[in-house]
């Protein structure tokens, strides 16, 4: 399996002739992470995670494309519902959804859901620390937002244990910051920062 990085919270899984895309957002490479995928997943409403009208044309380019994200998002998307504690198979690929809100930022806002999303062992947590009950071998970890500080990220891979992390969401981040990051994070894993477009085999 096959992930590459297409910008901030967005990544694409190959396996085969199977592509699975999660979160393709405004500050990502959203169509070009879309172009001959086979199913989407979408942690959560905010532009950051989907750009809508990039998806859109992926769906009208291509009809068989299939989108699963959460209840309240699901039918704005012309998508599948998929439900927290819910396991799938998705484009061939095993995908267990997991958690159910996003981070708060402050006085309980912004309230919305967000999935995360284990998939084969990868676990993409949207805008949340929530800690599945699933082995990951692969944590893609938030590194910035405005409801995450980087003990609370250090924390998280703490929590969860993987084998493996590459950073994700951190369009907040300069170029110090990130490397600010990286020093913290890659104390606690086996740790890759891929580079936009820049891909890692699994």
């Amino acid at each position: 399996m096959r992930l590459t990085h297409f910008g901030h919270a967005c990544v694409r899984l190959d396996d085969g002739d199977r592509a699975l895309v999660i979160d393709p957002g405004t500050f990502a490479d959203a169509a070009a992470a879309l172009a001959g995928a086979t199913a989407v997943l979408v942690t959560h409403e905010h532009p950051d995670h989907v750009d809508v009208e990039a998806l859109k044309a992926a769906q009208a380019g291509d009809p068989a494309l299939t989108v699963h994200t959460h209840a309240a998002l699901a039918g704005d998307l012309g998508g599948l519902a998929i439900e927290a504690g819910e396991r799938r198979q998705i484009a061939g690929f095993t995908v267990q959804a997991v958690g159910g809100r996003h981070a708060e930022v402050i006085d309980a806002l912004p309230g919305c859901p967000n999935l995360g999303y284990v998939v084969n062992g990868l676990y993409h947590p949207g805008d949340s620390l929530f800690v599945p009950d699933a082995e990951v071998e692969t944590l893609l970890i938030p590194a910035a937002g405005p409801w995450l500080k980087v003990g609370e990220a250090v924390q998280f891979v703490r929590d969860v244990r993987p084998a493996r992390g590459f950073p994700i969401h951190d369009i907040h981040l300069s170029r110090i910051g990130r490397e600010y990051a990286d020093a913290w994070l890659q104390e606690e894993t086996a740790y890759t920062r891929l580079a936009r477009g820049e891909s890692a085999d699994l």
